[in-house]
C-alpha cells in the first residue's frame, strides 16, 4: 500500500499533524536550524523533558509531547554527519526515518511530517537524502498502515524541487 505523501515548502513548526520530526543533535537540547526552531516554538517544557531523556544516538529516535506546537508529538532523531559516504551514513539516515515511523505507529499517529534530515550543517548530499527519505517511507508502508499520511517539509527551494522531481518518478 502506498502511503499518502505530501510535499510542502514551509515551516514544520506550524503544522497541525500528530507528529513532527526534529532533526536533533545528540544532546536533544536544541541547536540551530530545524532543531532550534522546534525548541523555540514548543516552549521551555520541551527542553526540560529532553534533558531527562539523556540524549540520543545517531539513527535512533525518541518521542516527546509537542507542548506549544500544533503537533501532538515531536519525534527527535539524530541524523548522521556526512563524512564522504564511508561511515555508514546512508544506513544511519535510513534508520532515522524507519525509527521515526515506528515511534509514530506505536503512538497511533495518523500523520507525520519530516524535515530534510542531515542536509543542513551535517552536509548530507540533498538528492541522496531525499531519495532515502522517500524510499524509506514507501518501504515502511509495505508492512504498515500507520501513519497514513507522510509529509515532507522543505524550507528551501532546492530541497523542494528535488523531492518534487523524485516523487514524480
Amino acid at each position: 500500500m502506498r502511503p499518502h505523501i505530501e510535499l510542502i515548502r514551509g515551516d514544520i513548526t506550524k503544522l497541525s499533524v500528530d507528529a513532527i520530526v526534529n532533526a536533533a543533535n545528540h544532546s536533544l537540547l536544541g541547536g540551530g536550524g530545524v532543531d532550534g526552531a522546534i525548541h523555540r516554538a514548543a516552549g521551555s517544557k520541551l527542553q526540560d523533558v529532553c534533558r531527562i531523556l539523556g540524549g540520543c544516538e545517531t539513527g535512533k529516535a525518541k518521542i516527546t509531547d509537542g507542548f506549544l506546537l500544533p503537533a501532538r508529538f515531536v519525534i527527535h532523531t539524530v541524523g548522521p554527519v556526512w563524512k564522504g559516504g564511508q561511515s555508514n551514513e546512508k544506513e544511519l539516515l535510513q534508520t532515522c526515518y524507519r525509527n521515526s515511523l515506528e515511534l509514530a505507529r506505536d503512538n497511533r499517529c495518523r500523520s507525520i511530517a519530516f524535515p530534510n534530515i542531515s542536509t543542513g550543517v551535517y552536509r548530507f548530499p540533498k538528492k541522496e537524502a531525499a531519495t532515502i527519505a522517500i524510499s524509506e517511507a514507501m518501504n515502511y508502508h509495505k508492512d504498515n498502515t500507520m501513519p497514513e499520511k507522510i509529509i515532507f517539509v522543505c524550507l528551501d527551494e532546492e530541497n523542494y524541487m528535488l523531492y518534487e522531481m523524485l516523487l514524480e518518478e
